[in-house]
């Protein structure tokens, strides 16, 4: 039989090329020779990079490269950039995208008064889904989400009160309603919906979920062109979901993992 049918087929490395593996003395499990002295003057590891090698990193790893040159951009437009002066209102890229909208709505105040309406819907159907996951499914991952969520948020927004947007444009019908205060970092809009929306996937509501996604981008824009929240509070309203979804799935894994050695002891 040939003797290469027998060689053990290995998942290609995620290394630059498929070099030994070292641990102290031991390279892939067998002790090195190499003497004190010897292991001082091995070179470091990019020292024995080839053009074979860089070839191999922009191939196969070519997201991080991307981000590295992304870095690269924005630490020059970042030293370069003019500060905005005390005195001057925030610059939001969002609001400069929407600013037809953001007239439209100036415009005309009962379709502002529409969408709002509109959008509170979402939220109560978000609120419903999640409360529905833990109350009636018995799946509280969703629900412990949002309560880690709904707490970090309040503590940064009241840590951090950010000035209310110039153009902000109110409405008695949204969420929270009644014209009341409320945090603006980050979305809890955004947040929440993000929170539903995975688990929905984890149950396989695929089209639920899509639907959600959906909303949710319409409901950013809209939030953009009322003035209601700046742009990182939805950038960072959708990692906060994200987040505080996998900290849930933690502290359920933990919890379980605790009630199986209490039984085992």
């Amino acid at each position: 039989m040939n003797g290469a049918a027998l060689a053990p087929l290995h998942a290609p490395s995620c290394g630059l090329k498929h070099r030994p593996v070292t641990n102290g003395d031991n390279v892939n499990g067998v002790r090195s020779r190499d003497t004190g002295k010897e292991e001082k003057k091995r070179a470091a590891s990019f020292m024995t990079w080839t053009a074979e090698d860089v070839a191999h990193v922009a191939r196969f790893h070519w997201v991080p490269c991307l981000f590295g040159v992304a870095l690269l951009f924005f630490m020059g437009v970042e030293y370069t950039l003019r500060m905005i002066p005390p005195s001057s209102a925030p610059f939001d890229l969002g609001f400069v995208v929407t600013r037809p909208l953001h007239r439209l709505l100036v415009a005309r105040p009962e379709l502002n008064t529409l969408l709002a309406a509109l959008n509170t819907v979402f939220v109560g159907m978000q609120t419903t889904y999640i409360l529905w996951t833990w109350l009636i499914e018995g799946r509280p991952r969703a629900t412990i989400s949002a309560l880690f969520m709904f707490t970090c948020r309040g503590i940064l927004g009241y840590s951090t009160q950010l000035p209310l947007p110039q153009g902000f444009l109110g409405s008695g019908v949204d969420f929270p309603v009644g014209n009341v205060s409320f945090f603006l970092f980050y979305s809890g809009h955004v947040a929440g919906s993000v929170i539903a929306s995975l688990d929905m996937r984890r149950t396989q509501r695929w089209e639920l979920a899509w639907l959600f996604d959906g909303l949710n981008v319409l409901q950013s824009v809209r939030l953009l062109g009322t003035r209601g929240h700046y742009t990182i509070d939805l950038a960072v309203g959708v990692g906060a979901g994200i987040l505080f979804d996998s900290l849930a799935g933690k502290y359920e894994e933990s919890k379980r993992k605790a009630a199986i050695a209490a039984v085992l002891l």
